[in-house]
Formats: structure tokens, C-alpha cells, sequence
């Protein structure tokens, strides 16, 4: 009798392990938090272990466990990974990727949602993106030369008739790039800033600037299989109407159809396409699979779609926009496919087999940020978030620092709100009503998802394709 009792127990444990994966996911701000989420409405049971920077109320709410720790010590990353028993890991933000924690999980015998550190080049070098482009004839390619000082830079900037962009060759954190007429007026301009930048030892990419709407197509990749997201246009300058320095990302919108009203079919067709080659060729360069998200940033323009920059996870903010209507479970279309088959797929190499589909619905995102934001951030000071509805909009927390009951301003981006509707406007018109409630010394772009911000972009682009511009 009390074999068989023992032998029963046993089966009892046994099946409530059978439907349970254990997640590391790493790193601390709303695109985490947007994966934490979508983990945990996965069908299966998913315990969360997260590896933070700081701590977020959104993920460790979550989350089984959370510690804080530095997102570079990838010793402490990968003993945290062992003690916790974990299936895989999940990495959110780029700096891990570039720091190799995924090579260094994968030798302790932990797979990863994201791509090892040679990979990751496709983000972490501009040159690197360039030169793969090139080597392989990849679409969408546009004119650019790599400079380690200034000579043969007067030369090539005589080839570019419609002026130039800068990029620092390495990670910027979205704030680098430099454009002329946007950040810089003149050609002598572009140039004094060409001698600073070379003169702290900076090697820059110089391209040919281009005219036209910017976009992003994010796709999740096993290293030969491509699931395409509904792309997304990121607004990264800091104040309405497109004024102001760079910043990570304002905030972020996306259409029921998977397009965005300044592209065409074949636009979105051109981009998914850029990202199958992109694939494709990493694997032949470096005989290793790209397993993770390749974010392509693309713009639209006269002559077609043009390959901006690649990015090696989901962006920020636009994760919050893809993973709130992604996957559609309530729909037969998708198989009962999640996020967790998801990640699943890419580490296996499978996610051919699955079928995914995204609800048919438009999403706004908004961040709001510290005054002084990009450069000279508010720091340290409360806000609250107590008159918010949650039952209209999501929030997603990302540089903020819960301590004794506050949430402390971190420096970045603070919180992002979110809404999902059948109409673009009235999505804008909820995360609108809402931001505005967040009370304490911070701002955001009010003009993200209006029409009529929306509408002026429309209209360039048509302008721009009847060679009006």
C-alpha cells in the first residue's frame, strides 16, 4: 500500500512538471516586461527567472524570481541561469548580445532566443551590416564607405548629391545617427563634426541620405525560417512634429493589416525579403544560424524600399506594440501557437511548422520620459501612476526604480502606455487620455498616432513617388 501511494505521489509530480518551462529572460525595461507577459500567457506554464539591471515592478510581478546584478557580468548571468534550472533564455536588450552572453550560456549548455556574439555584429557594426549587404547583393542597399579618420572623406562626399548621414560604427542606443538638414545644416557643418568624431577615435560609416518614411519590419528567425510581425513606424525625435534630438524611441504605432498607411504591398513585400536574404546570407558568412529577431529599418522611397540598419532583438518601443496583437490565439488560423512556441521554434530550428497570425487590430504606444530627456534626464524624482486606468490601456515600466513604495525616475525612458483598437485614432485617443494622468516631471509626444501627423507622412510619400519631392 505505501508503494503504491509513493508511486502515485511520484505520477502527481511528475505530470505537474510535464506542461511547465522554466524561462531565464535578461534584462529590466517595458520591452522585457511586453516578453515577460507574452511568456506568461502562453498556454504552458512558464516559471520566470529574470536578470535584471534594476527593478521593475512590471516584470517582477511576473517573475518567480528577480535579482539585479550588472546586464555585462556574464559569469553571474550564467551561474544564476544553472542554479535556476532554466529550459532557455530569452535576452531583451542589445549590450548582453554584444557582450556574448549567448555564446557563453550555449557552453553551459543553455540555448537562447538570440543570437551568439558574431551574429550580433549585424547590430553592433554598422560596417559589418554594410559589407554583408554588399557582399551578398542584398536589395535595398544604398551607397556608403567606412572611415577610420578623414582621408578620402572630401572625395567621397563629392559622389552624394543629395547630402549625407553619419553613424558612429557601433552601438548608439538609437541616438548616433546623424543626418544632414535634420542634425546638421550644411556640408561644412557635417564635416566639422566628421573631424570632432574622428578626433575621439570614433570609426563612422558615412551614407548617402535618403528621402522618404522610415519603418520597421521585425522578424522572429531560426536561422533559415522567417515569422514576419506587422511593421511598425518609431518616432525618435523628442518633441511633436518631428523636432528635436534623437532619442530611443517616442513612442510607436501599427495598422489591423500588418502595413502602415505610407507603404504599398510591394513595400512590405520588399522589406520581408530583405530580412530572408539578410538571414540566409549570416548563415553562409558565418556557418552559424541566426536564431532570435532581426529588426530591419527600412525606409520607403521613390526608387523602392531601402535597408536603413539591422537591429538583433525587438525593438523599443515596438515590441509593446507587435507583442499586444501577437500571437492571435483566439484565432483557428494560428494552431494554437504562443509565444512560447515561438521561442521554442527558434531554438529548435522549426518555426516552419508553425502557423501565426496577429489580431487584426491597430495599436498606439507612447512613451513618457523625464524632463530634459535625451540629454540632461530629471533623476531620482517620484511619479504617480495611481490615476491611470489599466482596464483601457496597457503600461509598461522601463527606466524606473521602485524604492519604499515610489517609483523613482531613472533617467530614460520612463513609462510606456499602450492602447489596442479596431481604429487607429480612437488607440491614439485612449493612450492620450491616460499619459496625461502620469503626475510628476515628465513629457511626452502627444502627436503620435494622429491623424494628423499620420496623414502629413501619407502625403509625403505620395508626393514622393508622383516626383512631387
Amino acid at each position: 500500500m505505501r508503494s503504491g501511494i509513493l508511486s502515485q505521489l511520484h505520477g502527481l509530480k511528475l505530470e505537474a512538471q510535464i506542461g511547465m518551462k522554466k524561462v531565464l529572460l535578461i534584462g529590466s525595461g517595458a520591452r522585457e516586461q511586453a516578453i515577460a507577459r507574452a511568456l506568461k500567457e502562453s498556454r504552458e506554464e512558464v516559471v520566470l527567472s529574470v536578470y535584471a539591471s534594476h527593478h521593475n515592478p512590471g516584470i517582477a510581478s511576473l517573475a518567480s524570481d528577480f535579482i539585479v546584478g550588472s546586464l555585462s557580468d556574464n559569469q553571474k548571468i550564467v551561474e544564476y541561469a544553472r542554479q535556476s534550472g532554466v529550459d532557455f533564455a530569452v535576452v531583451g536588450p542589445e549590450g548582453p548580445l554584444a557582450n556574448g552572453i549567448v555564446d557563453d550560456l550555449q557552453m553551459a549548455g543553455i540555448p537562447s532566443v538570440g543570437p551568439t556574439k558574431n551574429l550580433a555584429q549585424i547590430e553592433t557594426s554598422k560596417s559589418f551590416t554594410r559589407n554583408l549587404a554588399k557582399e551578398f547583393n542584398i536589395k535595398g542597399s544604398v551607397l556608403y564607405k567606412s572611415f577610420e579618420n578623414f582621408d578620402g572623406v572630401p572625395s567621397f562626399l563629392n559622389q552624394l548629391e543629395n547630402g549625407f548621414v553619419i553613424k558612429p560604427d557601433g552601438l548608439t542606443g538609437g541616438k548616433g545617427v546623424m543626418v544632414m538638414g535634420d542634425h546638421f545644416a550644411s556640408e561644412e557643418e557635417g564635416i566639422e563634426i566628421l573631424h570632432d568624431l574622428f578626433s575621439e577615435g570614433q570609426s563612422l560609416v558615412i551614407e548617402e541620405k535618403l528621402t522618404g518614411q522610415e519603418f520597421s519590419l521585425m522578424s522572429f528567425c531560426d536561422g533559415e525560417n522567417l515569422v514576419h510581425l506587422p511593421a511598425v513606424q518609431d518616432h525618435k525625435r523628442a518633441f511633436e512634429n518631428d523636432k528635436g534630438p534623437n532619442t530611443g524611441g517616442m513612442g510607436s504605432y501599427s495598422m489591423a493589416d500588418g502595413s502602415l498607411p505610407f507603404l504599398t504591398k510591394e513595400d512590405i513585400a520588399e522589406a520581408k525579403s530583405i530580412n530572408e536574404t539578410i538571414a540566409l546570407a549570416l548563415r553562409e558568412k558565418t556557418g552559424v544560424p541566426y536564431k532570435g529577431v532581426l529588426y530591419g529599418g527600412f525606409m520607403a522611397t521613390k526608387t523602392g524600399v531601402k535597408l536603413i540598419e539591422y537591429n538583433a532583438r525587438l525593438g523599443d518601443p515596438e515590441a509593446m506594440n507587435v507583442l499586444s496583437v501577437f500571437p492571435d490565439k483566439s484565432s483557428d488560423k494560428i494552431a494554437g501557437a504562443d509565444f512560447l512556441d515561438i521561442c521554442e521554434a527558434i531554438i529548435k530550428g522549426t518555426l516552419n511548422t508553425l502557423k501565426t497570425n496577429w489580431k487584426p487590430v491597430c495599436t498606439v504606444c507612447k512613451y513618457a520620459v523625464p524632463n530634459g530627456y535625451p540629454s540632461n534626464s530629471v533623476k531620482g524624482e517620484a511619479i504617480d501612476l495611481s490615476a491611470l486606468d489599466q482596464s483601457k490601456v496597457g503600461l509598461f515600466f522601463a527606466s524606473v526604480d521602485a524604492k519604499n513604495g515610489d517609483l523613482l525616475l531613472a533617467g530614460s525612458r520612463a513609462v510606456a502606455v499602450i492602447a489596442v483598437h479596431e481604429d487607429l485614432y480612437e488607440a491614439e485617443k485612449l493612450v492620450e487620455a491616460e499619459i496625461r494622468k502620469i503626475r510628476g516631471p515628465v513629457f511626452h509626444r502627444s502627436d503620435i498616432g494622429t491623424a494628423s501627423l499620420i496623414e502629413s507622412r501619407a502625403k509625403m510619400m505620395e508626393e514622393i513617388r508622383n516626383e512631387k519631392i
